[in-house]
């Protein structure tokens, strides 16, 4: 979902771990890898970069690498903190994933 107005808003619901071939990886780290790169592809469309995004809510099974889902979302930011929220749970709508990610990101609407 994205209103804009005086600022533009950007909704995402969850990201799931699905590349661009279709394919789900295997490993925890590789599917935030594919996860932000999908967040990348969706930033662009609403014309927004990651520096907009305000906020993140990871989603990961119960279990699953945190650091390497933190080390993903790093590279991703490149020192930018938005707000995160790690929420860990017993499953995810499919089961090969692991991780699911939403975003939150605002930009003013000069542009």
């Amino acid at each position: 979902i994205l209103t804009t107005g005086v600022n533009s808003f950007l909704h995402t619901s969850g990201i799931a771990p699905i590349a661009t071939d279709g394919t789900t990886p295997a490993e925890t780290a590789d599917q935030a890898q594919v996860i932000w790169e999908n967040a990348k592809a969706i930033l662009a469309d609403a014309h927004m970069e990651p520096q907009d995004v305000i906020s993140t809510t990871t989603y990961v099974v119960v279990g699953e690498d945190l650091n390497s889902l933190t080390e993903e979302r790093n590279k991703f930011f490149s020192g930018h903190q938005p707000a995160a929220t790690t929420i860990s749970i017993p499953a995810l709508a499919d089961k090969a994933w692991k991780v699911e990610i939403s975003i939150v990101a605002a930009k003013n609407a000069t542009n």
